[in-house]
C-alpha cells in the first residue's frame, strides 16, 4: 500500500464505524496560552475533554498534522540522527466522547491492523497499565480482559505510570492507556530474543505505533483522582511509523512519505543517499524540516525572533546549516522542496498547495538571510581565533545568541583548528538566558474558586453592551510578581480577544452594594471567556451589571470593519493573490499583514484609500449571518483565512455582497458610515512576501488631519506665510544645499592644509613614515578625506589620527599596502588595541580602520602607543 492508500484506509475504516471525519486543525495554536503548536491529535478536542463545550459528534476520526519541537515534547536534536523522530508528523486518531469505550477501541484497532493492513499478528505486542500504588490504582483488568480475546497473554506487557497512564497536564482529564507495538526485526533476531523484552526499551526496530488512551479520571489540584462523569477514548497512531511497518522498511525515511524528497536532494547534491552517515543525516534533516517549516508558514506562523516564530526560524536554520556544511549547498536550496511537498499533500492538506508561492518566497528569504549570517559568523570566529588560544563559553554563546550561529557549527570549526569549546561555560550562559526569559514571562496561576455551577456561558456582546450577570468562578494569578484576578461570568457582553481584535474593557457594578470591578482585558482560554481585573471586592455573590467601555468598543468596531474594507480594496488594487497574514485591531489603529511581493506604491496606496473611503460614504449596512454551515459559506464566495480553525457553523460578515464577505467572529459597526474616515499611515515589509499596513479611522483619523494641518500652518508661519508653500520650501532647500557645499569645500580645504602640515612632521623610524597626531576636524568624512590624502601622498605610511567630534573621542589608523603585505600589520587589530586607551572599540580593513570611545583624556596615550608600536 502507498502512504496515500494507508491514510485513506484508516479514515474509511472509522467512517464505516460511524465516525465523523473532521479536518486537521492548523499546526499553529492561537487560543491556548499553554501551547504554541498542535503537538497531539487531541489538541483540537481539548475543550470537550475539559467539559467546557459539548461534542457535536460522539465519534470522530481524522489525520492531524502535529509539531513537536518545544517544551517537554522536544525531539528536534534527534531528528535526522535516528530513523523515527520527526518535527512535523501526522497523527491518525479516532475519538469517542462519552460513547464507546475500551472494548470497541481495542477490537477495532486489532481489526484494522491485522485484517485491513495485514500486519503479521506474531509481530504485535500490546501494553496495559500495571497500576500504581501512589494513586491507589490497580491493574487495568478491563483492558487486559479484552486484549486476551485477540492476542496471546504472553504478548500482553505491563506498563508503568510513565508509559501507560496518560495525563493532559498537572490537572485535568487522564487515564490508563494501551499501546500497540510492532517487532520489525528479522526472523532470526526474533527467534534469538523475545520481542516482549524489547517493548518500550528504545529498540529502533521494536516500535510503538498506536496508543489507545482511556480517559476515565480527572486529576485534581491536590493530586487526587476523581472518576469522570463521562468516559472518553482518545487514540493516536503515528502515520509515518505505520507506513514504515506496512511497507516493510527499516526506517521511516525509506518510505514513500520521504523518499521522493530525499531523492531530489540527493540528485541536486550529487551525493547518493546511503553514501555516508553524515550526508544521510543531512538529507533526512532537510526532508523532515521542510515539512514543519512549510506547514507552519502556511498556517500563519512566519519565522521571527520570538516565541513560535523563533522555533520555526530555528528549524529552518538547522536545515540550512546541514545543507551548507554536509551537502555543500552554498546557495539557497531548501525553498526548492516546497512544490514537491505541496504536490505530495494535495487532497490531504490543501493549505500548502494554495499558498505554495508565498511559502516558497518566505523560505527563500530566510535561507538568504541565514547564509549571510553563516558567512558573518565564520568571519567573526576567524577574527577571534587570531587573537585567542581558547574558545570561551561566553564567546560561543555570543555567536549563538547575537549572530544566530549554531553551537555545533562553532564546535566543528574549533575542532578543525585543533581547539575545544568551553561547552560548560556555554551551557551556563544559555541557562542564565533561559532563567531570565522564564522570569520575565512566568505566570503563577491559582485554583479556580467556584461560586456557582453552570453548563454554559452566554456571550451577548454582538447585540448588547450591558447586561445583568453573576460571577461563576474566579482565581488569582501572579504575573511578574504582581497579583491579578480572572473572572468567568454567567452572561457577558465583553468580547474576548481573537481574530486580531483586542479584548473589551469596562466594569462590573454590583446591584446590591454599588461596588465596582474594573475589567482590564478579556481573553479566551480553553473555550472560556475570562475577564481580567486588577482587584476584587470581598463580596462577589449576587447580581452585577456588566458594562463594556462604549467609546473604546465603538473605536475598535470602526477599525475592525475598516480592516474588512481594506482587505477587499487590496485584492481589488493589487490582485487576488492578496491574503491576510495577520492583523491587530484596537481602539487606536489597525494593523494588517498581507501576502504581496513588492512595495505598495504611493499611487496604489492612494487608490486603496479612495476605495475604502468611498465604501464608508456609501454607508453600507452590515449584513451579519450567524450559524451558517461552513461549506455553504465557502460555496457562497466568503473569504476564509489560512491558519484559522473553523467549526461546522460560522459567522459571516458582509459589507456589500459584491465587495467584502468574510468569516469573522469580531465586533463591527452597523453601517460603514460609522467608521467616519480612513487613512493609511505606514507601509513596510515584515517578512518575505509579507507587507504590513497601519491605518487609522474615526476619531484618530480626525486627530491626524488636525495634526497635519497644524504642521502645515507652522511651516507657513516660519516662512512668513508665502502664497505658495511648495515654491518657498524648494527655494529654501536650494539655498541650504548651496551653503552645505560651501561648508564642505571649506572643510576639505582645511583637511588638505593639514595634509601638508602633517606630512612635514612625519618621522622616519626604521624606514616607516610615522604620523601620529591629534587633529581638529568637524566630522568623520573630513578625517577620512585627510587620511586617504596622506596615504596617497606618502609611501611606507603608518598613520594614527586622534579626534574629538561632538565631544566623542575617536581614532583612525591607516597603513600603506606594502606594510600590510610585507610586515603583516593590520589596522583593524591595531585600532582595537589603541582604543582601549579611550575606553572604546572598533575595527575595519587591514589598511584602514576606525574606533570610537568614551574617554577623550586617553587620546594622547593612544598616540604615544602608536609610536611605541612602530619603534618596537
Amino acid at each position: 500500500m502507498t502512504s496515500r492508500e494507508i491514510r485513506e484506509a484508516f479514515l474509511a475504516f472509522f467512517n464505516d464505524k460511524g465516525h465523523q471525519i473532521v479536518p486537521s486543525a492548523p499546526v499553529v495554536i492561537k487560543n491556548d496560552p499553554t501551547l504554541m503548536f498542535t503537538n497531539a491529535g487531541m489538541n483540537q478536542f481539548k475543550d470537550i475533554f475539559l467539559g467546557q463545550v459539548h461534542a457535536q459528534y460522539p465519534r470522530v476520526a481524522d489525520t492531524q498534522r502535529c509539531l513537536r519541537v518545544s517544551g517537554k515534547h522536544n525531539d528536534l536534536e534527534e531528528v535526522g540522527i535516528d530513523t523515527y523522530h520527526h518535527t512535523l508528523f501526522e497523527m491518525l486518531g479516532n475519538w469517542s466522547f462519552g460513547d464507546y469505550f475500551k472494548r470497541e477501541a481495542i477490537m477495532w484497532s486489532w481489526q484494522l491492523l491485522t485484517e485491513v493492513y495485514k500486519i503479521d499478528k506474531d509481530r504485535l505486542y500490546v501494553t496495559i497499565f500495571e497500576g500504581d500504588h501512589t494513586d491507589d490504582l490497580s491493574k487495568d483488568e478491563e483492558a487486559y480482559g479484552f486484549w486476551k480475546e485477540v492476542i496471546a497473554e504472553e504478548r500482553i506487557c505491563l506498563g508503568n505510570k510513565k508509559d501507560n497512564f496518560w495525563e493532559m497536564g498537572d490537572i485535568g482529564p487522564c487515564g490508563p492507556c494501551s499501546e500497540i507495538h510492532v517487532d520489525c526485526r528479522p526472523d532470526a533476531e526474533r527467534e534469538a530474543v523475545d520481542g516482549s523484552t524489547l517493548v518500550n526499551a528504545d529498540h529502533p526496530q521494536v516500535i510503538e505505533i498506536w496508543n489507545l488512551v482511556f480517559m476515565q479520571f480527572n486529576r485534581q489540584k491536590d493530586g487526587s483522582l476523581k472518576p469522570l462523569p463521562a468516559k472518553h477514548v482518545d487514540t493516536g497512531m503515528g502515520f509515518e511509523r505505520l507506513v514504515r511497518v506496512i511497507q516493510g522498511k527499516a526506517s521511516n525515511y525509506d518510505t514513500d512519505v520521504f523518499q521522493p524528497i530525499i531523492g531530489y536532494i540527493a540528485n541536486k547534491a550529487g551525493i547518493p543517499y546511503g553514501s555516508s552517515e553524515q550526508t544521510d543525516i543531512a538529507m533526512r534533516v532537510l526532508a523532515d524540516h521542510i515539512r514543519a517549516i512549510s506547514f507552519a508558514i502556511a498556517d500563519g506562523q512566519l519565522p521571527s525572533n520570538n516565541k513560535a516564530g523563533y522555533v520555526i526560524r530555528r528549524i529552518l536554520r538547522r536545515a540550512v546549516r546541514y545543507a551548507y556544511t554536509f551537502l555543500h549547498f552554498k546557495e539557497p536550496f531548501l525553498h526548492e522542496l516546497v512544490p514537491l511537498l505541496a504536490q505530495q499533500f494535495e487532497g490531504v492538506f490543501n493549505e500548502l498547495a494554495s499558498q505554495q508561492d508565498f511559502v516558497q518566497k518566505v523560505v527563500l528569504e530566510e535561507e538568504q538571510s541565514f547564509l549571510r549570517t553563516l558567512v558573518t559568523g565564520v568571519q567573526r570566529f576567524e577574527a577571534y581565533m587570531a587573537e585567542h588560544q581558547a574558545i570561551t563559553g561566553d564567546f560561543a554563546f555570543e555567536l549563538y545568541d547575537t549572530f544566530g550561529f549554531p553551537i555545533d557549527l562553532t564546535s566543528l570549526l574549533a575542532k578543525e583548528k585543533g581547539r575545544n569549546v568551553d561547552m560548560e561555560g556555554f551551557q551556563q550562559a544559555l541557562e542564565a538566558q533561559k532563567t531570565r526569559s522564564r522570569a520575565a514571562t512566568t505566570i503563577d496561576t491559582g485554583d479556580w474558586v467556584v461560586l456557582q455551577k453552570r453548563e454554559t456561558v452566554d456571550f451577548v456582546g454582538y447585540d448588547q453592551l450591558e447586561c445583568e450577570t453573576t460571577i461563576l468562578k474566579y482565581r488569582k494569578i501572579t504575573v511578574k510578581g504582581k497579583d491579578q484576578y480572572q473572572l468567568v461570568l454567567s452572561v457577558t457582553p465583553f468580547y474576548a480577544a481573537g481574530g486580531g481584535q483586542v479584548g473589551d474593557t469596562g466594569e462590573l457594578v454590583s446591584q446590591e452594594s454599588d461596588k465596582r470591578i474594573i475589567i482590564t482585558d478579556t481573553k479566551k482560554e480553553n473555550g472560556l471567556i475570562v475577564h481580567n481585573a486588577q482587584s476584587l471586592p470581598k463580596e462577589l455573590q449576587g447580581a452585577f451589571i456588566a458594562k463594556v467601555d462604549k467609546i473604546k468598543r465603538r473605536d475598535i468596531a470602526g477599525n475592525h470593519s475598516a480592516t474588512h474594507l481594506l482587505h477587499a480594496a487590496l485584492k481589488q488594487v493589487l490582485g487576488s493573490h492578496v491574503n491576510q497574514k495577520g492583523s491587530l485591531v484596537n481602539a487606536d489603529y489597525l494593523r494588517f499583514d498581507f501576502s504581496h511581493f513588492a512595495k505598495v506604491t504611493e499611487e496604489e496606496l492612494r487608490q486603496i484609500e479612495k476605495i475604502v473611503n468611498a465604501k464608508i460614504r456609501d454607508n453600507i449596512a452590515l449584513k451579519e449571518e450567524r450559524h451558517v454551515p461552513f461549506q455553504k459559506a465557502i460555496e457562497g464566495g466568503v473569504i476564509a483565512l489560512f491558519g484559522e480553525k473553523y467549526g461546522d457553523y460560522v459567522r459571516v460578515i458582509t459589507f456589500d455582497d459584491d465587495f467584502s464577505k468574510e468569516l469573522c467572529g469580531g465586533i463591527h459597526v452597523q453601517a460603514t458610515g460609522q467608521i467616519g474616515f480612513f487613512k493609511i499611515v505606514s507601509e513596510n515589509a515584515v517578512a518575505a512576501g509579507v507587507r504590513r499596513l497601519e491605518a487609522i479611522s474615526g476619531r484618530k483619523a480626525e486627530e491626524f488631519v488636525y495634526e497635519q494641518t497644524d504642521t502645515v500652518n507652522k511651516f507657513k508661519e516660519l516662512l512668513n506665510n508665502p502664497q505658495d508653500l511648495m515654491v518657498a520650501l524648494d527655494r529654501l532647500l536650494v539655498e541650504n544645499n548651496s551653503l552645505k557645499k560651501e561648508v564642505e569645500h571649506a572643510i576639505t580645504d582645511k583637511a588638505l592644509q593639514l595634509k601638508s602640515e602633517l606630512a612635514g612632521k612625519a618621522l622616519d623610524i626604521n624606514g616607516v613614515n610615522l604620523i601620529a597626531a591629534r587633529v581638529d576636524l568637524p566630522n568623520a568624512d573630513a578625517v577620512k578625506t585627510l587620511a586617504y590624502a596622506l596615504k596617497g601622498h606618502m609611501e611606507n605610511l603608518f598613520l594614527v589620527l586622534g579626534t574629538e567630534i561632538n565631544g566623542k573621542p575617536g581614532l583612525t589608523v591607516v597603513i600603506s599596502d606594502n606594510l600590510v603585505r610585507d610586515k603583516g600589520w593590520n589596522a583593524g587589530t591595531i585600532v582595537r588595541e589603541l582604543a582601549k586607551e579611550i575606553q572604546g572599540g572598533g575595527g575595519g580593513q587591514p589598511f584602514y580602520a576606525t574606533a570610537g570611545g568614551k574617554d577623550g583624556s586617553g587620546l594622547d596615550n593612544a598616540i604615544a602607543r602608536a609610536r611605541e608600536f612602530v619603534e618596537r
